[in-house]
Protein backbone atom coordinates (compact mmCIF):
# COMPACT_ATOMS: atom_id res chain seq x y z
CA UNK A 1 0.00 0.00 0.00
CA UNK A 2 2.22 2.75 -1.33
CA UNK A 3 -0.57 5.33 -1.56
CA UNK A 4 -2.25 4.68 1.80
CA UNK A 5 -1.77 8.28 2.90
CA UNK A 6 -3.85 9.47 -0.10
CA UNK A 7 -6.72 7.25 0.93
CA UNK A 8 -6.57 8.49 4.53
CA UNK A 9 -6.45 12.14 3.43
CA UNK A 10 -9.35 11.48 1.04
CA UNK A 11 -11.41 9.89 3.82
CA UNK A 12 -10.73 12.83 6.16
CA UNK A 13 -11.77 15.33 3.46
CA UNK A 14 -14.89 13.26 2.67
CA UNK A 15 -15.93 13.03 6.35
CA UNK A 16 -15.33 16.76 6.82
CA UNK A 17 -17.42 17.52 3.73
CA UNK A 18 -20.30 15.26 4.80
CA UNK A 19 -20.42 16.56 8.39
CA UNK A 20 -19.99 20.25 7.46
CA UNK A 21 -23.74 21.10 7.39
CA UNK A 22 -24.19 19.67 10.90
CA UNK A 23 -21.11 21.24 12.44
CA UNK A 24 -21.69 24.59 10.72
CA UNK A 25 -25.10 25.08 12.34
CA UNK A 26 -24.16 23.86 15.83
CA UNK A 27 -24.90 26.46 18.46
CA UNK A 28 -26.70 28.85 16.13
CA UNK A 29 -30.08 30.21 17.12
CA UNK A 30 -32.89 30.09 14.60
CA UNK A 31 -35.81 32.47 14.40
CA UNK A 32 -39.09 30.94 15.42
CA UNK A 33 -41.90 31.84 13.07
CA UNK A 34 -45.03 33.16 14.74
CA UNK A 35 -47.98 33.78 12.42
CA UNK A 36 -49.51 37.23 12.67
CA UNK A 37 -53.06 36.55 13.82
CA UNK A 38 -53.92 40.08 14.84
CA UNK A 39 -55.72 40.97 11.62
CA UNK A 40 -58.20 43.85 11.47
CA UNK A 41 -61.01 41.33 10.96
CA UNK A 42 -60.12 39.49 14.17
CA UNK A 43 -59.81 42.77 16.08
CA UNK A 44 -63.38 43.68 15.04
CA UNK A 45 -64.74 40.59 16.78
CA UNK A 46 -65.79 40.71 20.44
CA UNK A 47 -63.17 39.24 22.78
CA UNK A 48 -65.32 36.18 23.50
CA UNK A 49 -65.54 35.30 19.80
CA UNK A 50 -61.81 35.59 19.01
CA UNK A 51 -61.31 31.85 18.95
CA UNK A 52 -60.33 29.73 16.01
CA UNK A 53 -62.10 26.58 14.87
CA UNK A 54 -59.89 24.58 17.26
CA UNK A 55 -57.13 25.41 19.76
CA UNK A 56 -53.90 27.09 18.64
CA UNK A 57 -51.86 23.97 19.42
CA UNK A 58 -54.23 21.75 17.43
CA UNK A 59 -54.26 24.12 14.46
CA UNK A 60 -50.46 24.38 14.35
CA UNK A 61 -50.07 20.61 14.18
CA UNK A 62 -53.21 19.43 12.42
CA UNK A 63 -54.56 22.25 10.21
CA UNK A 64 -53.59 20.62 6.93
CA UNK A 65 -55.09 17.28 7.91
CA UNK A 66 -58.24 19.07 9.03
CA UNK A 67 -58.48 20.98 5.73
CA UNK A 68 -58.07 17.75 3.77
CA UNK A 69 -60.74 16.08 5.93
CA UNK A 70 -63.02 19.09 5.31
CA UNK A 71 -62.41 18.87 1.57
CA UNK A 72 -63.24 15.17 1.52
CA UNK A 73 -66.35 15.61 3.68
CA UNK A 74 -67.70 18.47 1.53
CA UNK A 75 -66.85 17.11 -1.91
CA UNK A 76 -67.40 13.39 -1.37
CA UNK A 77 -70.04 13.27 1.36
CA UNK A 78 -71.83 16.61 0.97
CA UNK A 79 -71.30 17.50 4.65
CA UNK A 80 -70.70 21.21 5.17
CA UNK A 81 -70.91 21.61 8.95
CA UNK A 82 -67.99 21.07 11.35
CA UNK A 83 -68.55 20.80 15.09
CA UNK A 84 -65.38 21.54 17.09
CA UNK A 85 -64.27 20.04 20.40
CA UNK A 86 -66.27 22.69 22.34
CA UNK A 87 -69.46 21.93 20.42
CA UNK A 88 -69.48 25.09 18.27
CA UNK A 89 -70.47 24.72 14.60
CA UNK A 90 -68.56 26.12 11.63
CA UNK A 91 -69.01 25.92 7.87
CA UNK A 92 -66.32 23.74 6.31
CA UNK A 93 -64.83 26.33 3.99
CA UNK A 94 -61.29 27.58 3.58
CA UNK A 95 -62.37 30.83 1.96
CA UNK A 96 -65.59 31.50 3.85
CA UNK A 97 -64.51 30.38 7.32
CA UNK A 98 -60.73 30.45 7.70
CA UNK A 99 -59.85 33.33 5.38
CA UNK A 100 -62.63 35.54 6.77
CA UNK A 101 -60.52 36.05 9.91
CA UNK A 102 -57.04 35.19 8.65
CA UNK A 103 -57.01 37.80 5.90
CA UNK A 104 -53.23 38.33 6.00
CA UNK A 105 -52.21 35.36 3.84
CA UNK A 106 -48.68 36.64 3.25
CA UNK A 107 -47.99 36.90 6.99
CA UNK A 108 -50.24 34.16 8.32
CA UNK A 109 -49.89 31.35 5.77
CA UNK A 110 -46.89 32.08 3.57
CA UNK A 111 -44.45 32.96 6.35
CA UNK A 112 -44.82 29.60 8.09
CA UNK A 113 -45.05 27.54 4.92
CA UNK A 114 -41.87 29.14 3.58
CA UNK A 115 -40.12 28.55 6.91
CA UNK A 116 -40.85 24.82 6.88
CA UNK A 117 -40.35 24.52 3.13
CA UNK A 118 -43.78 23.31 2.06
CA UNK A 119 -45.85 24.42 -0.90
CA UNK A 120 -49.52 23.80 -0.15
CA UNK A 121 -51.81 23.19 -3.09
CA UNK A 122 -54.82 25.06 -1.63
CA UNK A 123 -54.60 27.80 -4.24
CA UNK A 124 -54.60 25.36 -7.14
CA UNK A 125 -58.40 25.21 -6.73
CA UNK A 126 -59.28 28.11 -4.44
CA UNK A 127 -59.02 31.74 -5.40
CA UNK A 128 -56.09 33.32 -3.60
CA UNK A 129 -57.33 36.13 -1.34
CA UNK A 130 -56.48 39.70 -2.22
CA UNK A 131 -54.92 41.46 0.74
CA UNK A 132 -55.62 45.07 1.59
CA UNK A 133 -52.13 46.40 1.93
CA UNK A 134 -51.87 50.16 2.34
CA UNK A 135 -49.14 51.63 0.19
CA UNK A 136 -47.12 54.21 2.04
CA UNK A 137 -46.15 57.30 0.13
CA UNK A 138 -42.41 57.62 -0.30
CA UNK A 139 -40.90 61.00 0.33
Amino acid sequence: MYDGWKIIVGLIVFIAFVTLPFTWSTGKEYLKVEPKIDTPEIQKLPEAERKCVESKEFMRKEHMKMLIDWRDAVVRDGKTLYVNSQGKSFNMSLQNTCMQCHTNKSKFCDECHNYVGVKPYCWDCHIEPKENIKKEARL
